[in-house]
């Protein structure tokens, strides 16, 4: 499965979250989500452009691989492997005795929606500010969802630059 996303900055989230309930979008909920990155001892995923991450939220951890984006679909687009564990700290020094190291931490507080057959997250990253994306997952080449999520923003009035860099790789630029 891919992962396609379209990623922008936005002043407010007021106004998308309104447009959201206008739309009968299905509220998902609210969480706090704390992802710790890791690099591998045998590759540097900042190079091969992949990230591995344990989120923590409320009440469990998940564990996500993500290999190199594919930027011919004009969004950001990438395989994405999740797996929940039972224990984050567990996992998190399994990781360290095998010789992987933290690279950063992200904070973000996220509301979640559904439409149609759209994601839409409401962001507020420490650190970095707010932003709005629009996530469908895609079994093909994803060129059928790039349309969708494009025609969802307008209709939603997200507009501005796509951001193809993930949070860690925003964080680390103000560093």
């Amino acid at each position: 499965m891919l992962e396609i996303e379209l990623k922008v900055r936005v002043d407010s989230l007021d106004l998308l979250r309104q447009n959201l309930k206008d739309r009968h979008a299905e509220f998902l909920g609210q969480q706090h989500e704390h992802d710790i990155y890791y690099n591998a001892p045998h590759r540097d995923f900042g190079s091969t452009d992949e990230a591995l991450r344990v989120r923590y939220t409320k009440d469990h951890a998940v564990i996500t691989y993500k290999v190199k984006k594919l930027p011919e679909l004009g969004l950001k687009a990438r395989e994405e492997l999740n797996t929940a564990v039972e224990s984050g700290e567990v996992f998190e020094a399994i990781l360290d005795r095998l010789g992987f190291t933290k690279t950063a931490e992200v904070n973000k507080w996220r509301e979640n929606y559904r439409l149609e057959n759209a994601s839409f997250a409401l962001d507020r990253v420490e650190g970095l500010g707010t932003f709005a994306e629009i996530e469908i997952m895609a079994e093909d080449n994803g060129a059928d969802a790039t349309g969708t999520i494009i025609k969802l923003a307008k209709e939603m009035g997200i507009s501005g630059e796509p951001i193809l860099a993930s949070y860690l790789e925003l964080l680390l630029a103000t560093r």
